[in-house]
């Protein structure tokens, strides 16, 4: 039965979750095969932590909140050691973990984007991720190319990532309830190890691309195309930015760098 021992702290965007039937589908959203250490974000009073325990996970949770932090070393002893008290977006996850982990946690709705761009940069560390998170981004993380949620976090972690959307969560099964919807989804590492272009004109290219994307892709990328090239006759850059895939826009980055490359010889020739 749910207790509240806490109170919820609006600053740190709290709702504690009660149901415990979800928060068991939450801890089986890691896949049973994957033995490896699990690092929980944001574990409050251990609603989740508890299902994780059960299935003998190695867990590790790390919880900026002092008050949770105390209940937590209060009633799961079997965690001693294990708690860090830290904002994880500031952890340097290399001295935690000298080899692979997985992530999972009931993320603050404010900074869930910033962790699944955190857990990006240890990509080769981290073949799972899953969680709770509001159901808005969760529909981004999962959007098809050429739906409307489809944006820059879906490309790319979608490069990198197999995203599963798994269940919608209702706000009553929080204390206090939020506003919107939740939802669950499941990231799991794919093949790839290389990106195939300049990855950071990529993120540029995507960037670019869809903080106007309203426009098609030859006046969105006006700024990286210049005027005059051939390349922006090409039939693609009629196209908006939600109808590329992530292949098609590792391709037209290709391109771009190579426009890039042939307008600096050509400087350099005259």
């Amino acid at each position: 039965m749910y207790r509240r021992e806490i109170r919820p702290k609006k600053s740190l965007g709290q709702h504690f979750l009660k149901d415990l039937s979800i928060a068991e589908r939450i801890a089986g959203a890691l896949p049973e095969t994957a033995e490896l250490p699990v690092l929980e974000i944001g574990p409050g009073t251990g609603v989740l932590t508890r299902f994780l325990l059960k299935n003998k996970q190695q867990l590790t949770v790390v919880e900026v909140d002092k008050e949770s932090v105390t209940y937590l070393n209060k009633h799961y002893p079997e965690l001693h050691g294990r708690i860090i008290e830290a904002d994880f977006l500031k952890l340097d996850l290399n001295t935690l973990f000298p080899a692979q982990f997985a992530v999972i946690g009931n993320y603050p709705y404010s900074i869930s984007s910033q962790i699944f761009f955190k857990v990006l940069e240890y990509k080769d560390k981290i073949p799972f991720c899953a969680g709770m998170l509001q159901k808005e981004v969760a529909e981004r993380l999962a959007a098809p190319t050429g739906k409307k949620a489809y944006g820059i976090i879906t490309v790319l972690l979608r490069v990198w990532y197999d995203i599963e959307y798994l269940f919608t969560v209702e706000p009553e099964v929080f204390d206090p309830p939020p506003k919107v919807k939740s939802a669950v989804i499941r990231m799991t590492r794919n093949r790839r190890t290389e990106l195939g272009c300049d990855e950071t004109l990529f993120k540029t290219v995507v960037k670019t691309a869809f903080n106007q994307r309203r426009k098609t892709l030859r006046n969105s990328l006006k700024s990286l195309l210049g005027e005059n090239n051939a390349i922006s006759a090409s039939p693609v850059f009629g196209k908006r930015p939600e109808q590329l895939s992530v292949e098609e826009f590792i391709e037209l980055t290709n391109r771009i760098a190579m426009l890039k490359k042939n307008c600096t010889f050509d400087l350099q020739k005259n």
